[in-house]
């Protein structure tokens, strides 16, 4: 017998769905999920209006270059659209080992896995490492995608003050010395645009025999010899146990890798969850890494334009006034201190034709709510002409 309605039982988790206060602001304001119409280069059009885009990781512009564009078209001719399985069973091929092959040897690193998503890797980079009896320091700052591995592996967490070697060294030294530790860092941290004071980290994984874990997403490409990333640039490579990062910002692509000693990364391969049961990385994606890996190497005229707009970027910003959280990199906030006047700046800058990104409490600290921005190799003299001009509109309208 049917039941009758009447007799139906609410479903606490869908009316929770219907009834979430947060939910229902973010959709009245809409200050997320804008759908592009289109884009080329650094401009996107946004409701029919051509915007900056001032918000994008393609750091160094590669994802319009030719050369990249035509290698993902050309590994889809080749090997189809999609591998439609996993690495360790019928999605492993040929594109996948040589990808590895010029990543690793591009970092320095005896060997290197790719995964469909940075977020997947940086998640592998600890889950798969830790385990319960453990003890882990982290940053309080660091991403998302290390948090939640973190909480996989359930080994103990101890929280270190952001970008802090001496906290960090408080906590350490209260730890029994026979206890696995790690440490997990961000080579560059996407929200403040801070350089990770990996030295003094790195030898105090040394000191008390602490695995190093730096997830150097936004360094790769950026920092260090030809784009060689934050470990490069600070020389600590032999003392950096996993390096992981993502496809997706320098290099144009999507997906993510680890790099390591070949022992770190074979153990990896069996022992992570998280690239065992992922599909594989598709022919383009491949194909537009490794093609962007190659004009890293050869045409250094894009890392310099990168830090030639940074430059630039960053004396307008100080000029004006902004607080910049003291960022030193191309990941740039201007930090407001509170969400009403995020969202008054945010929205003035779109009126202008600037598109950029909030980030409130509690994604960053109380007191630290701010726009984040972006500057891409992409951005013309031109570019930054009408973003000094859309940012000096938006002061005035706080």
């Amino acid at each position: 017998m049917a039941l009758s309605l009447l007799n139906w039982k609410k479903k606490a988790i869908v009316e929770r769905c219907h009834d979430d206060y947060a939910t229902k602001m973010l959709l009245k304001y809409k200050p997320f999920y804008h759908t592009m119409e289109a884009q080329q280069g650094a401009h996107v059009r946004l409701d029919g209006k051509d915007m900056i885009m001032l918000a994008s990781n393609d750091y160094l512009g590669l994802s319009f270059h030719p050369k990249v564009i035509e290698a993902g078209r050309a590994a889809m001719l080749e090997w189809g659209t999609s591998t439609t399985g996993a690495r360790i069973s019928n999605g492993s091929r040929a594109y996948h080992i040589a990808l590895e092959e010029k990543l690793a040897a591009f970092l320095e690193r005896e060997a290197c896995l790719v995964s469909v998503a940075g977020y997947i890797s940086c998640m592998a980079s600890v889950a798969a490492f830790a385990q319960k009896g453990d003890v882990i320091f982290a940053d309080k700052n660091i991403h998302s995608c290390l948090w939640d591995g973190i909480r996989l592996s359930m080994a103990t967490v101890e929280r270190f003050s952001h970008n802090n070697p001496e906290d960090l060294r408080s906590l350490i030294k209260t730890v029994p010395a026979g206890t696995p530790k790690l440490i997990v860092v961000e080579g560059i941290y996407s929200m403040e645009g801070h350089v990770a004071r990996l030295v003094e980290i790195a030898g105090i994984a040394e000191e008390f025999g602490a695995f190093l874990v730096v997830d150097d997403a936004h360094g790769f490409g950026v920092l260090g010899r030809q784009g060689r990333g934050t470990v490069d640039h600070l020389h600590i490579n032999p003392q950096v146990d996993v390096l992981c990062g993502s496809l997706s910002k320098s290099l144009g692509s999507t997906g993510g890798f680890l790099a390591a000693s070949r022992k770190i990364i074979d153990f990896l391969r069996f022992n992570s969850k998280q690239t065992i049961f992922s599909a594989a990385i598709s022919p383009s994606q491949a194909g537009c890494a490794m093609a962007a890996l190659d004009i890293v190497q050869n045409e250094p005229q894009h890392l310099e334009r990168l830090w030639r707009n940074v430059r630039r970027y960053r004396a307008m910003l100080k000029g004006l006034g902004l607080d910049i959280w003291e960022s030193e990199t191309p990941a740039i906030p201007i930090v407001l201190g509170s969400k009403e006047l995020v969202y008054r700046f945010w929205q003035a800058l779109l009126e202008k034709g600037v598109f950029t990104v909030m980030s409130i409490a509690p994604a960053v600290p109380p007191g630290k709510d701010l726009v984040r921005t972006a500057i891409s190799a992409l951005h013309s003299d031109e570019d930054l002409d009408r973003v000094a001009e859309a940012m000096a509109y938006a002061i005035k309208r706080l």
